[in-house]
């Protein structure tokens, strides 16, 4: 019989594979979009409602029992001890305005463990993916973080959103600069979680993030031989948390930086 995680992990990726086909034909045509605001920086579009449909359709026809946690569309309950945990364009800012940099973003979580994490970003033809025990990949090849020993060796990325103050945010940007740090910001944290894991940023910190966002990159982050603050799943899938994780000595050097963060108290709109 079939693994029930093998079986998720092959569908995870050729759904996140169609997803982000039919998301880069609405990019192509986005002039056309009806968009909406959610609030200060953050929106939502014809093709994020639509290609999440797809997704949930698509899960559904092959795991009826599962849970679904979708940016847009909120959680439909399972009965099965599988959730997955899914953002259809993560980027959505990129997206609207004609940048290429953002992602679909696919996670299972099987009862409080993330076993399956799957981004593909179609303007690259790049797909990454993990799965719990075996390891994370970028296009078929193996994925390690980076080598770097100090936060002055590479970038790292930072989140930033309308949860966060920018008061807050200087809280660890300021004495990160002073240390030498570099930092990226790409507004898609799910693609730079993605390129920690691949070796490409040395670490990625958020004082809030969405479960959406994060849980595929942590998971990749962790097989890639990586460190990350240990998190509660089920408050993760309920309401976002800080995130700091990277390659072990840069990690290890940024936790008194972040630290302010695991006590952060997200603004609400």
């Amino acid at each position: 019989m079939t693994d029930p995680i093998d079986q998720r992990l092959v569908a995870a990726k050729q759904i996140a594979a169609e997803a982000a086909s039919i998301a880069m034909t609405y990019f192509n045509n986005r002039e056309s979009l009806l968009i909406e605001s959610k609030g200060p920086q953050d929106m939502v579009s014809q093709a994020d409602k639509n290609v999440e449909m797809f997704i949930r359709e698509q899960i559904g026809k092959q795991f009826p029992d599962d849970a679904i946690i979708g940016e847009e569309y909120g959680r439909t309950a399972g009965a099965a001890d599988f959730t997955w945990v899914i953002d259809p364009i993560d980027g959505t800012a990129n997206f609207v305005s004609g940048i290429p940099a953002w992602c679909v973003v696919i996670a299972c979580v099987h009862k409080e463990t993330v076993v399956i994490g799957v981004t593909v970003d179609p303007n690259h033809d790049n797909h990454y993916w993990a799965r719990k025990g075996g390891g994370a990949y970028l296009d078929g090849n193996r994925m390690a973080v980076s080598k770097a020993q100090s936060i002055s060796e590479g970038s790292i990325g930072v989140g930033y959103c309308n949860r966060i103050t920018p008061d807050t945010l200087l809280t660890f940007l300021d004495p990160f600069l002073k240390r030498g740090g570099m930092y990226y910001r790409n507004a898609s944290g799910a693609l730079m979680l993605a390129y920690v894991a691949a070796g490409k940023l040395t670490a990625y910190h958020e004082a809030h993030i969405n479960p959406w966002d994060c849980l595929a990159g942590l998971l990749m982050i962790e097989e890639a031989g990586g460190a990350s603050w240990p998190y509660n799943t089920q408050t993760m899938m309920e309401q976002g948390c800080a995130i700091l994780a990277g390659a072990p000595a840069v990690f290890q050097e940024l936790e008194p930086l972040a630290a302010y963060a695991k006590d952060y108290q997200p603004i609400k709109h």
